[in-house]
């Protein structure tokens, strides 16, 4: 099939997903392809490090699996790379002969560039760069989108189109994506923590520890679909709950006091710093 064949087939949504690592993200992200129809399961194929593992992956999901990351490679338009940061050298050289320009490679493995990946890969190979995060698991993800040095419009669409409906996509510049990784990737789990200390406060004033987790998780939840459809910014939102002398001053005075604004940035910061560590841009 050529090129542009595998392009119209994957748009029009016949299409084949290899998942090079079926880790914690990449069996998000097949399962969440799954249940909004994106990609059909005997369309999946998903490899492991380890027998019993992608098992399980198959079993769970009905897509075909194997150890065999080269049979991945062959067998998909698409060709999400998931493996550990750290192992992205290995794999690259395992399946890098296996690809050609007529499939897109789709990485999400966080501080590893489209330059690291193509300066392994045979010359040609269209790379997209992609920070999805684990929400993507219910179809209200976030996911980064930037090309490497062979990805055209078309393939970025064709990634676009495949995270798309797992929440929202963002097409960025490259050199943002360590810190998109430190907040839309990291950030879920800032956000559990907060919604566990909510959760906690709730308990603390009375109310029943279910009843207050379920509070704490839709507040969230509203206030960030508030900011998103509204486009309105959240300071401005924030202050239409602050009535003067209420009961919402006095516990933002309390979030201040305690420095929750600042450790929010400072966390972000030290997550994005960190990511980009992982592998050296060699």
């Amino acid at each position: 099939m050529t090129s542009k064949a595998r392009q119209e087939a994957a748009l029009s949504g016949d299409r084949r997903v290899s998942v090079i690592g079926a880790g914690e993200m990449g069996r998000t992200l097949i399962g969440g392809w799954i249940e909004t129809g994106v990609v059909d399961p005997a369309s999946i194929f998903a490899t492991a490090a380890h027998e019993p593992r992608i098992a399980r992956v198959a079993e769970s999901f009905g897509v075909e699996g194997a150890v065999d990351n080269r049979r991945a490679a062959e067998f998909g338009d698409t060709v999400l790379l998931a493996v550990k940061p750290q192992t992205a050298d290995h794999v690259l050289s395992e399946i890098g002969d296996v690809l050609g320009p007529n499939q897109v490679l789709v990485s999400i493995l966080a501080s590893v560039s489209t330059a690291y990946i193509e300066r392994r890969l045979p010359e040609g190979i269209p790379v997209v760069r992609a920070m999805p995060n684990t929400p993507s698991r219910v179809a209200a993800g976030m996911t980064a989108l930037s090309a490497g040095r062979f990805a055209s419009p078309e393939h970025v669409e064709l990634a676009k189109q495949l995270f798309q409906p797992l929440g929202r996509t963002v097409v960025a510049d490259e050199k943002h994506m360590d810190a998109i990784t430190g907040l839309s990737a990291s950030g879920p789990a800032f956000l559990y923590i907060v919604i566990e200390a909510l959760a906690e406060g709730g308990v603390k004033a009375g109310l029943p520890r279910k009843m207050a987790i379920e509070l704490a998780a839709q507040s969230c939840l509203g206030a960030g679909k508030m900011v998103i459809d509204t486009e309105r910014h959240p300071a401005l939102l924030k202050d239409e709950v602050t009535t003067p002398a209420g009961c919402t001053v006095d516990g933002i005075l309390r979030l201040e006091e305690g420095g929750l604004r600042v450790t929010l940035i400072k966390a972000i910061v030290e997550a994005a710093a960190r990511a980009a560590e992982l592998v050296p841009d060699e």
